[in-house]
């Protein structure tokens, strides 16, 4: 295996393919979940049992779609002890994080902004959120942790979780450990429906989070504005910036660790070391032969770049300019370049820090923003489960102060009735 190179900022055609990548968009997708959402909210808990037979092939029932106590009480049973210790552990992390976030993110305020008028803010937890977890390639319970516990974390009173039958005990157990409220067995652009729209026995959600295929991701750009929803998942995408410290062999399988997600996922070095691509490409080649997932690496990593810079100070201009999902820094000092990254999901900080890391256990939370969002957005926390009301309360003294300036500019917008609401006050 050989992986492409190029340069920068001599930027070839493949340069600036990775910077001006875009998510993916799929027509087809969309027009299929349109007709899905349609059938959903005209046919409500039947389009469901349909869709979940035709996609599933899983005979859904008004009997069997909820998954109830005794279930997850079973999934205990099924789950191996080392996966439930393990999955504590990262709960255990998980919570501390947005705990802490939370104590950052949830404040109330009140300001006088003059004389008798008393300006604020307050911040509430959403009535009720919805979360997606994945089945198909593999299954995702550290997704539930990163999703619905941080939700509950937040305060929001209803939690539900949907997937697609069957449902892993893995799954089951993390929903129960992260306070899931309501777990039901459907998946895809119907599952999206339900919780936007509501159907005879799932009542509707305020907001839709967690990652899916492009019909789920189509979904929930459908529905947004019926419901919130968090952003789009693109395909999943690593940077790995590496000087002359930096191990091939470790490097080779972090981007292998990413690869092995899809076939789409991003793959992309940026070396001051010309041999690190072939030092990498080496250890690649006997990881890939061996994995389980070999197929999908293969695929992943014929789209792989190693980007050859001249300086670290280049390292960091590429790495802000492509805005990755995740960026792991190897370097000889790389807290000092991690305080020079503005644009990036997640850092992960010195060679001891894989993206494997975060992904389950260290605590932050691994739903990020992907192609190129980091410009623009942040990864998934408390704050996506707050909103926050702002608060006036003027007394008289104040809408007297304020009468004539509010009455001056009500009248320049023809707005005469806001005026007079004013001046009847003093009638």
């Amino acid at each position: 295996m050989k992986l492409k190179t190029a340069n920068y900022p001599d930027t070839s055609s493949a340069v600036k393919k990775m910077l001006t990548r875009k998510p993916p968009t799929s027509d087809d997708a969309v027009e299929v979940a349109l007709k899905i959402i349609q059938d959903v909210v005209a046919k409500g808990d039947q389009a469901l049992y349909q869709y979940t037979q035709k996609f599933d092939g899983f005979p859904l029932s008004g009997g069997n779609f909820r998954i109830i106590p005794r279930e997850t009480q079973d999934a205990y049973a099924e789950v191996k002890p080392k996966f439930l210790k393990a999955l504590k552990h990262a709960r255990r992390n998980i919570a501390h994080f947005h705990e802490q976030q939370l104590k950052r993110a949830s404040v109330n305020w009140k300001e006088e902004t003059e004389s008798s008028v008393i300006v604020g803010e307050k911040t509430t937890p959403i009535g009720s959120v919805g979360c997606y977890i994945p089945g198909g390639r593999a299954k995702y319970p550290s997704t539930v942790l990163m999703t619905a516990l941080v939700a509950k974390i937040a305060g929001v009173p209803r939690v539900v979780v949907v997937s697609p039958p069957p449902i892993s005990p893995e799954i089951l157990v993390a929903c129960d450990l992260a306070g899931v409220d309501e777990v039901y067995r459907i998946g895809g652009a119907q599952a999206i429906a339900a919780l936007a729209y509501g159907t005879q026995n799932i009542p509707p959600v305020d907001k839709i989070v967690g990652p899916g295929n492009k019909y789920v991701t189509a979904a929930k750009k459908l529905v947004y504005g019926v419901v919130d929803v968090d952003m789009p998942a693109g395909p999943s995408e690593v940077l790995i910036i590496a000087d002359h410290t930096a191990d091939p062999r470790w490097v080779a399988w972090d981007l292998a660790a990413q690869a092995e997600h899809d076939p789409d996922a991003r793959v992309v070095l940026a070396t001051t070391e010309k041999k690190m691509a072939a030092a990498v490409s080496k250890h690649l080649t006997e990881i890939v032969k061996d994995s389980p997932r070999k197929a999908v690496m293969e695929k992943s990593l014929e789209e792989a770049l190693v980007v050859n810079v001249k300086s670290i100070e280049s390292a960091i201009e590429f790495a802000n300019k492509y805005a990755p999902e995740h960026l792991e820094i190897h370097t000889e000092h790389p807290s000092e370049v991690a305080e020079k990254i503005s644009f990036a999901g997640a850092i992960f900080v010195g060679e001891n820090t894989p993206v494997a890391i975060g992904d389950y256990a260290a605590g932050s939370n691994h739903t990020l923003p992907t192609s190129g969002a980091a410009k623009f957005a942040s990864p998934l926390s408390v704050r996506d489960f707050l909103k926050t009301t702002s608060t006036t309360h003027v007394e008289r003294a104040g809408l007297k102060a304020l009468s004539e300036t509010v009455e001056t500019l009500a009248e320049a917008e023809g707005l005469m009735a806001h005026k007079e609401s004013i001046k009847a006050r003093f009638k």
